[in-house]
This record gives structure tokens, sequence and C-alpha cells, in this order.
């Protein structure tokens, strides 16, 4: 299966088209904007006229625009319905519910539907490190699996649960930006004593996969409720951010970032999780 239509030209999927034409793929393209498009056809790429004849040049139509709501707009016509009836039909978009209505309206439509979730960014595509979280039709997946470890190293499907790319990119995406909290007031605390930043920077990328054993750890300790043995204690890690709350203070830097720390541990002593696990936190939160 060599054709493969790309509809929607903005960042993301104007160099996805990029990779496909690279990886020797006959792409259609269609975007609201012409002018997106013009760099795409100069390498090749064959602009539709039409969301449904874009649809109809290939069996494997990608759809990477804002949201789900913009694709439903474009889709949800007689003509498109009529091209996509029978073929295979990935989005690009994260948000579990929606993916849940695309799926009813796919199978309304007979279309083999596909939801995907890119944790990379366009520079990262087409290379062994970006990762497109897939989910649903298990026929689509295969039908298109090719195709999309072209643009991605590491293509995991994770069921028919068609929410599962959702809501998993949204996992990493809650894992990446606690990350960045945790980092940017690592910043201020290193500020406060004149050091680098860029050099705790290089250090945290050295020590990765030390961490990452650390929250394999904590997930395993989630999934079997198994807080009774702990290596790292409420209690023992309540020492550390008060610690956070002591610096701050005495650096006089911003501590929004313990205190917010700070209450969920408060929360999960007074329930008498004190002994458990690190992981019991999660008790306070559920």
């Amino acid at each position: 299966m060599n054709n493969v239509t790309v509809i929607g030209l903005g960042s993301m999927g104007a160099t996805l088209a990029r990779v496909l034409l690279k990886k020797g793929y006959q792409v259609t393209v269609w975007n609201r904007s012409i002018e997106k498009a013009e760099s795409l056809l100069e390498d090749g790429a064959i602009l539709a006229t039409s969301v449904s004849s874009a649809i109809s040049a290939s069996e494997v139509s990608i759809i990477c625009l804002s949201d789900y709501k913009a694709s439903i707009s474009i889709l949800d016509t007689k003509e498109v319905k009529r091209a996509l009836s029978g073929r295979v039909l990935i989005e690009l978009s994260t948000r579990p519910e929606r993916a849940r209505d695309n799926e009813l309206w796919a199978q309304e439509n007979n279309v083999e539907y596909l939801d995907g979730a890119i944790a990379a960014s366009p520079l990262q595509m087409g290379n062994s490190e970006a990762t497109i979280f897939t989910s649903g039709s298990l026929i689509a997946y295969k039908q298109s699996e090719q195709i999309l470890k072209c643009l991605a190293g590491n293509v995991p499907y994770l069921g028919e649960q068609v929410s599962a790319a959702s809501s998993t990119d949204l996992a990493f995406l809650s894992y990446l930006f606690g990350s960045y909290l945790g980092f940017f007031h690592a910043a201020r605390i290193l500020e406060s004593d004149g050091l680098r930043i860029d050099d705790f920077g290089s250090m945290i990328a050295h020590a990765s996969l030390v961490v990452g054993e650390v929250i394999k750890y904590e997930s395993e300790v989630i999934q079997t409720e198994t807080y009774d043995n702990p290596q790292s204690s409420i209690n023992m890690c309540m020492t550390t951010v008060e610690l956070f709350m002591v610096q701050a203070h005495e650096a006089k830097i911003n501590n929004e970032f313990p205190i917010f720390a700070q209450g969920l541990f408060k929360r999960a002593l007074d329930a008498g999780y004190g002994n458990e696990e690190l992981a019991a936190l999660i008790k306070v939160m559920r």
C-alpha cells in the first residue's frame, strides 16, 4: 500500500506528509488554505480539490487538525462519508470522550477507525525516538501499521478500547508537565545559590534511566495496591517536602510548588498513610 492521504497541513500535518513523501509514499493532501500545500507539491504531493476526493485517493487517510470538532466538521458530509466507507481513518487528536464519539460515528458509516496521539515534536517525526500511541480498530491498525512506523519509531497499539491512545497521551503529558513544574522550582533553588541551571539539566538527562526505574516501581505498587512495604514512605518523603518549604522561605523564592506538594502530603498523613509507600498519595487523589 503506497498511497496515503493527509488532511490538515499545519506544522505537524505538513511534517507527516513530508516524511511520507521521503519514505516513498504517494501522498495526497488537502487543506483549507492551499498556500500551506505549495512546498509539499514541489516535493511531489498531489493536491486534492475536496476532502472527499482526497479520501478517495487512498485506502488510508490521516487527519491532523486542531481537534476532533474541527475534524468532524469536514468529515460529516454525505460526499465524505460515502468516500470513507470501507476505508481506514486515522485521527490524530487527544480527548478520550471525543475518541469514543468518533468511533461511534465511524461505525455508523462503515469506517475502520484508529485513534492516534503523537508524543513528539514535528522535528522528531520520522525518527526512532518519536512515538504515536494508537487504539481502536485492529483492522485499521494492521492496514496502517507500516505507514505509521514510517512516521515514528515507536507505535504501540493499545487495544480496541478507542480512548486508550488519548488517555495514555494525557497521562504522559501529565507526567511531563508535572516534571516541568518540579524542574522550574529546581531552577529557582539553583538560582538562589548562584548555580548553573544548564549543568543541572545535563545531570537530569544522565539520570533519566534511574528516574524511570523509580516511576516504574511506583506504578507497580499502585497497580497491585501493595503500599505496606515501603522503600520510600510518605513520612520519609514529607521531610523532603518540608525542606522545600524551609529553603523557599530562607531564599525568599516562590513557594507555590512546595505548598501544593505539602497539601497532598498532609492529607495523606492525616488519613493515616504515613508509613505506607509514597505511591499511597494516589489514595488521597482518588
